[in-house]
């Protein structure tokens, strides 16, 4: 059974927050324990996020914010691990932030698995644009959510089954297909 790994962001995603409920109610789903959530370390999170997908080789993604940040930086660092897709939900510009740029400018190499992008118009934390270039540079599928601020508790969203449904969607998008590492990129010397 393929596991749904939800990677929540800055500060954590505490009760009400719809990857708590997820976790809460997905018995695939586990919530990866990142440390000092308020202060993130961002080689300290990478190798908290690799030990969980090496536990739990082909298993899906589910990001929020910096978490879904984290996904792309980890998926450019070490392509070799075994993910079957990732879901990328309103990710959140690094630079320019004084909480969280010291996680350094966000990869734009194309990802080789499946990936959706779920964007907002009104996301204080990333302009819509601004995702969509990623999800272009990505390779991944773009999905508009309107004016959906960042898709976290204070714009509304508690429980939100459309999430597991993209989850499904990716899962459909590589039935039969081994989980695979992307290809390895060869630094230009």
């Amino acid at each position: 059974m393929t596991k749904t790994l939800i990677v929540p962001g800055l500060d954590g995603s505490p009760d009400p927050h719809w990857q708590h409920w997820w976790a809460a109610t997905d018995p695939r789903a586990l919530m990866v324990d990142l440390s000092d959530p308020g202060r993130p370390v961002p080689a300290v999170w990478q190798i908290e996020l690799a030990s969980m997908i090496l536990q739990h080789p082909g298993s899906i993604l589910v990001g929020h914010s910096l978490g879904a940040v984290l996904i792309a930086r980890l998926l450019a660092t070490w392509p070799h691990l075994r993910v079957r897709g990732a879901l990328l939900v309103a990710p959140a510009e690094t630079l320019g932030n004084d909480r969280i740029g010291h996680f350094g400018a966000i990869p734009e190499l194309r990802m080789d698995i499946p990936t959706t992008v779920v964007a907002s118009r009104n996301d204080p934390w990333m302009s819509y644009d601004r995702a969509a270039h990623l999800a272009q540079a990505w390779g991944s599928d773009l999905i508009d959510l309107g004016h959906a601020g960042h898709i976290n508790v204070a714009s509304g969203f508690g429980p939100w089954a459309r999430g597991k449904v993209l989850r499904d969607a990716l899962l459909g998008a590589t039935v039969g297909k081994p989980a695979r590492p992307a290809p390895i990129r060869r630094a230009a010397l």
